[in-house]
């Protein structure tokens, strides 16, 4: 679609949302931005669009009369797409895209994309580095933080894109081709966006829809629903798994990571475990996902090799804060899920005192709490899934909960209950939706508490 003199909607008003905007202006078309929240701060809004900015500001319910006089609509990652006004959208026969389709239409360059429930932002981060060191114009964009819509204004056909890629992103691609993809792994997450396990999955897997034989796909060979998708997908597929050797990919073997790129040789040793500064064998797969989609690219073993042993993990994912009065304290509020929140009890290994709860997705606590394997001397819980979490910790046996209103007063319990010997952990296997912003605040919290002790 040619872009110059139409007219568009952006629909949310968030960072994703004023990248769209700027982008679509860029390209010369005449925008509108939406939100239904309408005590949104315009203001701020026509700030961060720019003074130069034409867009047009709607808050509130959107007027049914302006839709008719759409060419496009842009949907923000948040926006669910069976809203009824997107619905009545489609029906007048108005093309819906996702910010991630804008960018890629109007960008230029190859993009590596990862998704998963778990792990994308460290596979993300890791493959970035690589590409930085093996590429003179690369951009990392994506659910990492930094809009794909930014950054596309600057892309050339010599730029690689590492993309991280929510289902929320997603589920809206109509044209998006990664060169390379990858799969890290499908546990149940957003089922109250997705409603099945089946939307969410099938949204997760839209990130190969059109690659063709010519791309690849990086895949966890542990995973099931990874190994049942790949004999639907045009794509080459290459497989990394952390618990056997394989024919042909990137495998874990007794502490070592070797890429086998075809069957029938010798493997390659890309690095030692111990040589590598993220724990975890969790890391280590996520490690081997960014090795192997670098490899899947070109790019030459050597500097994949001193990139991984170089990288020092990412903020918020099992962090190291400090250690007081004998009790080490980790900040994991990235483990928004059960299934990220299990990585980050696995790689303790001392008595802890674990922070978790939150807003409520749906989740399902079980397999949480069977995880904690003695590890946990006590669960402090806050948020909208105490409740919840506490009965599901008796149904599995465990019952030193403690419920505390505030997140302050749950730090001061958990100051409080800890032993020299033990860790703090805060891994709250929920999102940090309704009582902070988002989950980089609530580790930032975490940390600021710490360190003032």
């Amino acid at each position: 679609m040619v872009l110059n003199g139409k007219k568009a909607l952006v629909f949310g008003a968030g960072i994703s949302g004023i990248g769209s905007c700027r982008l679509l202006e860029a390209k010369g078309a005449s925008v509108i931005l939406h939100d239904g929240n309408d005590k949104l701060d315009m203001g701020k809004m026509k700030e961060e669009l720019g003074e130069e900015s034409r867009v047009e500001i709607c808050l509130g319910d959107f007027p049914e009369t302006a839709v008719n006089s759409l060419d496009l609509v842009v949907l923000s990652p948040g926006i669910p797409t069976d809203l009824a006004v997107i619905e009545r959208m489609k029906a007048a026969g108005i093309p819906i895209w996702g910010e991630i389709e804008l960018a890629y239409v109007c960008g230029k360059g190859e993009v590596l994309g990862i998704t998963g429930t778990n792990g994308k932002t460290t596979t993300t981060t890791l493959l970035g580095e690589i590409m930085k060191h093996a590429f003179a114009s690369t951009f990392v964009v994506g659910n990492i933080g930094s809009p794909y819509t930014q950054a596309a204004a600057e892309t050339r056909a010599d730029s690689v894109i590492v993309a991280e890629l929510s289902s929320f992103q997603l589920e809206s691609v109509i044209t998006f081709r990664p060169k390379v993809s990858a799969i890290l792994n499908i546990t149940p997450d957003h089922l109250n966006r997705h409603h099945t396990m089946e939307a969410y999955t099938r949204a997760k897997f839209d990130i190969t829809k059109n690659q063709t034989e010519e791309d690849t796909c990086v895949l966890n060979y542990e995973d099931e629903a990874c190994r049942a998708m790949a004999e639907k997908m045009r794509a080459s597929v290459l497989y990394f798994s952390s618990r056997h050797k394989l024919e042909q990919g990137i495998y874990l073997d007794e502490g070592c990571i070797v890429y086998k790129p075809h069957k029938g040789e010798p493997g390659i040793e890309i690095c030692k475990t111990d040589e590598l500064k993220i724990l975890g064998v969790h890391n280590y797969e996520n490690v081997m996902a960014a090795a192997a989609m670098a490899a899947a690219y070109g790019v030459d073993i050597e500097i994949i090799r001193r990139t991984v042993k170089e990288f020092q993990g990412v903020e918020h994912r099992i962090e190291f804060v400090a250690e007081k009065n004998g009790v080490v304290y980790y900040n994991d509020s990235k483990g928004t899920n059960p299934d990220a929140a299990i990585k980050g009890i696995q790689a303790m290994n001392r008595p802890t005192v674990l922070l978790g709860g939150g807003y409520d997705k749906k989740s399902d606590f079980h397999e949480w709490i069977q995880s904690f394997d003695g590890k946990v001397r006590y669960l402090v819980l806050i948020g909208a899934t105490k409740e919840q979490i506490q009965k599901e910790a008796a149904e599995c046996g465990f019952t030193d909960c403690i419920l505390k209103d505030s997140f302050e007063e749950a730090m001061a319990a958990c100051v409080e209950l800890a032993r020299p010997g033990d860790a703090v952990l805060l891994s709250p296997a929920c999102a940090s939706w309704g009582m902070f912003s988002n989950y980089e605040v609530r580790g930032e919290e975490f940390k600021k508490y710490v360190l003032a002790l």
